[in-house]
């Protein structure tokens, strides 16, 4: 890798002299392009991440909000008879379950800080997701191994990790500039 030397503040390559081969020239150029795509990276990769995630949990969400619509209706309203001993079920439990995953949705979408609770309220969305693993293990694991719902429910790690990453940027903390 070529060391990328800093001018003013800002990343830049030392230019190649004109007499130089067209091989170190190429190079230089590679170098240049690869400093200028960090950067960009470095600027924009977050909030897009932070953009998609919320729209993951505005769109499926709102699918909750209309009976029928979302797969998952029979475990979620499972779900919330477990965690709540009976208090709430069915309809009201699908209400509830899309009101939290599209406010935290639309909350990471708004950004700043808007984020920072949306993240909050992303967690306990996720305290609900993982929770059939504990509370209904037998629709998760079957004797092959993981079912189709645990599959859908374990794959929610990759989301979990996305919002540890957004998490990392939009938390206000020691280095925090604001």
């Amino acid at each position: 890798m070529t060391t990328v030397p800093v001018r003013h503040g800002a990343v830049g390559v030392v230019p190649v002299r004109h007499g130089a081969s067209p091989l170190r020239r190429a190079i230089a150029l590679e170098a240049r392009a690869e400093a200028a795509l960090k950067v960009f990276l470095q600027r924009w990769s977050i909030p897009a991440l932070r953009v998609a995630l919320g729209a993951v949990f505005l769109v499926f969400g709102a699918l909750k909000f209309v009976p029928g619509m979302s797969p998952l209706e029979a475990l979620v309203q499972s779900t919330w008879e477990r965690l709540t001993f009976g208090l709430v079920g069915g309809q009201a439990a699908m209400i509830a379950t899309a009101a939290i995953e599209v406010l935290a949705g639309a909350l990471l979408i708004a950004g700043g800080a808007f984020a920072r609770v949306g993240l909050v309220v992303l967690a306990l969305a996720f305290v609900g997701i993982l929770s059939p693993v504990v509370l209904l293990p037998g629709e998760v694991f079957s004797a092959a191994g993981p079912t189709l719902t645990g599959q859908y429910i374990f794959k929610n790690a990759v989301l979990i990790a996305a919002a540890l990453v957004v998490a990392s940027r939009v938390l206000k903390g020691p280095d925090a500039k604001r």
